[in-house]
């Protein structure tokens, strides 16, 4: 018969057994967890060089690496635990050393193993060192020794290792005092970073008694004692160490770690672009600027620049101007005549470049005016757009309808305003409409994109594509913007709009009182959009979009040509067809009907008289003079009565109605104010 003694005495040492295995694996999974949330958030740029290493929980840098020099292995092992490749995690033997000396009868100085000195690093307890923790910490250690491997714990205990001035771990530890990573230390610089290791904030290399520490162990561990990097080169390679690049200012607002799509180097070198010109634009009364730069067709942002110089001490430095609304001047133009080509206007199509009288929501009239305040009488739309006429532009949004411009805006282009559309109606198309740097990057992406609308991103995930527009009325807006002879009269023979090579497309753009000098250019390969101007809203000394954000943006432009991500692509015009004109080449499409869609917008406006307008209002003294303007020839009748020049001088306060008869019988009338 079975002994049931015996059998209970077999369960006994089972259970114990399992117990162990449970409580160990229970300690070593809190300890990798903590482990694990110790490491430091890290931003990557696209090439994979560090952006940032923010701090951890304890407000220390750190960034863990796998692979470590087999010598500085070595040299710890001699210095802090001769016997770790043979204990369990703790040794008997200088732990009962310990507690003789602990009562006056040894006098070892440590008793820690390096799996126990992990331990201590990962709990925190580096401050709180009593009986009761080392006890925790050995539990701990044997754990970790029961399912992790020495080289795991050794890399580990590297990584967790505090060496003073907020840095932890060895990888960030030989960057920022000897500017090398661990790989190409010396034997001299190893010794100099263990020398730390017992009291980092006073012992550490940017400290005087480092020297002698570091001397005084390679002696003991027998090895070179000299070549130790002085404090003055560590001081100097510590200036140099930067675990929070500049780029990360603009970056933070949309991510704080992974691989980005962040070119680091252009940053770095468009920053220096900013800030130089920046510094000369000063004189224009400009202190702030932006950019942005987008590689298309993947809509990866390559480079942010919110400021100038966000380590400044300027607190307007300290805005990302990304992100602030402000007036986008002309750069709405591309859209709204993308949507008018929608509706069969074409470049080709002609529209009287003239004053025009609105009524504004708040019953107050708006005369539009161009940047220069002169008329060009009737022009083509090509024209119109090249030169940037705001005139014309208005004519165009009032064709498109502004209901339906509103609807594009918020709908299609999913477009956020910061306040009703209707609290700007046709001042739209004056430039009054205030937008991001960022948003209005992307929403001209569709133009090298095809008419397809993604996400701008900041990482390689995939995005969600729109179709906006036809290609086909997306080539006739590259057309225009690829077209730099055309505008000529308003933007000069020479200027920073014209670049070493010819496939790229730009618009610019100038608000009321100079408050703000924008531009976007793109060619099929990438896409440059800046803003300039002041974060205070105080306006510049007149400084337009292409002399203010032109020059940044033509430096920038010239630099991405040289780089890789120029491919030298040539925008698509296969679905332009052109039209001979007496002579004047003009673009459209193939099936047009050319003389419909070239006179749309002069057959629409009926008038006949120009000038004044209906309801005008003008002040009397001795000197008034009003002029009379027809679209033909016509007879001009002052309160029924015929005048005989075109130039109106009342000589008393009243209402008058001005009439002009035409040769074939049209009569148009309308009635003026004359207040004393």
């Amino acid at each position: 018969m079975q002994n049931p003694f015996k059998k209970k005495f077999l369960i006994i040492p089972v259970i114990l057994v399992a117990g162990f295995f449970v409580i160990t694996h229970y300690l070593q999974s809190q300890l990798i967890t903590a482990y694990n949330n110790q490491q430091s958030s890290v931003l990557l740029d696209r090439n994979n060089k560090t952006i940032s290493i923010l701090p951890n929980s304890k407000g220390y840098y750190a960034q863990y690496r796998k692979s470590l020099p087999k010598e500085l292995k070595q040299l710890l092992i001699r210095k802090e635990d001769r016997f770790f490749y043979y204990h369990p995690g703790f040794n008997p033997i200088s732990m009962i050393g310990a507690v003789l000396t602990r009562i006056g009868l040894g006098d070892r100085e440590g008793s820690s193993t390096i799996t126990q000195q992990l331990a201590k690093n990962i709990l925190e307890n580096e401050l709180n060192r009593n009986v009761r923790n080392k006890l925790i910490e050995t539990a701990y250690a044997i754990s970790l020794e029961t399912y992790c491997s020495k080289e795991k714990i050794l890399e580990m205990y590297f990584n967790s290792l505090y060496l003073g001035n907020s840095i932890q771990g060895i990888h960030l530890a030989s960057q920022a005092y000897f500017s090398v990573p661990p790989e190409l230390l010396s034997q001299s610089q190893f010794v100099q970073l263990l020398a730390t290791i017992n009291s980092p904030s006073k012992n550490n290399p940017l400290k005087m008694i480092n020297n002698e520490i570091s001397l005084s162990l390679a002696n003991r561990l027998n090895v070179n004692s000299k070549g130790f990097t002085s404090l003055e080169q560590v001081k100097i390679n510590h200036s140099k160490f930067q675990p929070v690049k500049t780029a990360y200012f603009e970056i933070s607002s949309l991510l704080t770690q992974g691989k980005t799509t962040i070119d680091l180097e252009l940053t770095s070198r468009i920053r220096d672009i900013v800030k130089r010109n920046i510094d000369e634009l000063r004189a224009y009364n400009a202190s702030n600027a932006s950019v942005i730069v987008v590689k298309v067709p993947e809509n990866e942002i390559l480079a942010l620049i919110g400021s100038p110089d966000p380590d400044s001490f300027s607190e307007t430095y300290k805005i990302d101007m990304l992100h602030q609304p402000k007036p986008i001047g002309s750069t709405i133009k591309p859209l709204i005549y993308l949507k008018a080509f929608e509706k069969n206007l074409r470049p080709y199509t002609l529209v009287d470049d003239r004053e025009y009288k609105y009524i504004t929501a708040i019953s107050l009239p708006l005369y539009p005016k161009n940047y220069d305040f002169k008329y060009r009488g009737i022009v083509t739309l090509h024209y119109a757009l090249s030169n940037s006429l705001n005139v014309p532009a208005v004519k165009v949004l009032e064709y498109v309808g502004l209901e339906e411009f509103y609807n594009f805006l918020l709908n299609d282009l999913q477009f956020c305003p910061i306040q009703d559309l209707d609290q700007y109606q046709l001042g739209i198309a004056l430039g009054s409409l205030e937008m991001k740097l960022i948003d209005l990057a992307k929403y001209f992406t569709i133009f090298p994109n095809k008419g397809t609308l993604k996400e701008i991103k900041i990482t390689e995930q995939e995005t969600q594509e729109i179709p906006i527009a036809e290609e086909k009325y997306v080539q006739l807006i590259n057309k225009i913007l690829n077209d730099r002879k055309t505008g000529i009269e308003q933007f000069g023979l020479k200027s920073e709009l014209n670049l070493s090579q010819d496939n790229y497309a730009v618009k610019t753009g100038t608000s009321r009182d100079f408050r703000d000098s924008w531009i976007v250019g793109y060619t099929p390969d990438f896409l440059v959009a800046v803003w300039v101007g002041n974060a205070d809203n105080s306006p510049t000394e007149k400084l337009s979009g292409q002399n203010g954000a032109g020059r940044i943006w033509h430096e920038v432009m010239e630099l991405l040509f040289k780089t890789e991500y120029n491919k030298e692509t040539e925008f698509d015009f296969s679905l332009v067809h052109e039209f001979n004109n007496q002579g004047e080449i003009e673009y459209g499409l193939e099936d047009d009907n050319y003389e419909k869609f070239k006179n749309t917008l002069i057959e629409q406006d009926e008038s006949l008289i120009l000038l004044p307008h209906d309801g005008d209002t003008f002040f009397l003294d001795e000197n008034t003079q009003i002029i009379l303007q027809a679209k033909e020839e016509v007879t001009w009748f002052i309160n029924n009565l015929p005048s005989t020049t075109d130039i109106f001088s009342p000589k008393k306060a009243g209402t008058y109605t001005i009439t002009a008869e035409t040769k074939t019988g049209r009569r148009e009338t309308l009635n003026i104010q004359v207040l004393d």
